[in-house]
């Protein structure tokens, strides 16, 4: 067993943070531009570019995020791609990410009134014109408490990358845990910190969903 001071392991812990907290950015930005894409294929007037939005959403939705990240991991080397555990958990995160932001949007896209509809098409502007310059900024607005939200989930969710190798926060607390055998010590921290990390982000989303519904 290694000599582990609490500031040793309280050190490394936050060192280790930083490496969660540029995941969950590159994974919400990345969620972000995917899951405008997939917005845009779900609210098309075309057919199939709304099946193919509907199946993307119903199949990452629908299935583990660990499994989707195993398969990213593991599954992609078999087909001849070499993947590090940075890249796969950023992919596996960014896809699982952009399903669900591009139902969070879409519902504040119906939420928009049909007569902010009518008054854009009236100007003779371009589907993708109304929705960059009339629409979106609408429903962006209404759905700003539920983004954070989901911001909150995904924070969360990078502890599953420790499963890949990859050394974020709880890969480093299990690494710690092994040469010190002090599970509630590590792990209480571990908490602490999501803790700090997640608990101001939902108490913002909190303030935005009031000012939603005093407007």
């Amino acid at each position: 067993m290694i000599e582990f001071t609490f500031w040793d392991i309280l050190r490394n812990l936050v060192f280790a943070t930083r490496w969660t907290l540029m995941l969950s950015l590159a994974a919400f930005a990345g969620g972000a531009i995917v899951g405008l894409a997939i917005l845009s294929a779900r609210i098309s007037k075309t057919r199939w570019p709304r099946s193919f939005a509907s199946g993307y959403i119903a199949l990452f939705q629908g299935t583990p995020l660990l499994m989707q990240l195993f398969l990213m991991f593991f599954g992609l080397p078999m087909l001849g791609f070499r993947i590090e555990s940075w890249t796969a958990a950023v992919c596996g995160l960014t896809f699982y990410a952009s399903a669900y932001l591009a139902e969070i949007w879409r519902s504040g896209v119906e939420a928009v009134p049909r007569g902010q509809w009518d008054a854009a098409a009236s100007l003779g502007l371009h589907r993708l014109l109304e929705l960059r310059l009339v629409i979106l900024p609408q429903a962006f607005r209404i759905t700003r408490a539920p983004t954070v939200g989901f911001l909150v989930q995904l924070i969360k969710s990078t502890a599953l990358a420790s499963i890949l190798g990859f050394e974020e926060l709880l890969k480093t607390a299990n690494a710690i845990n092994n040469a010190t055998f002090e599970p509630f010590k590590v792990y209480g921290l571990v908490a602490v910190i999501f803790f700090a990390l997640c608990y101001p982000l939902t108490q913002y989303a909190r303030i935005l969903e009031k000012k939603a519904a005093f407007g």
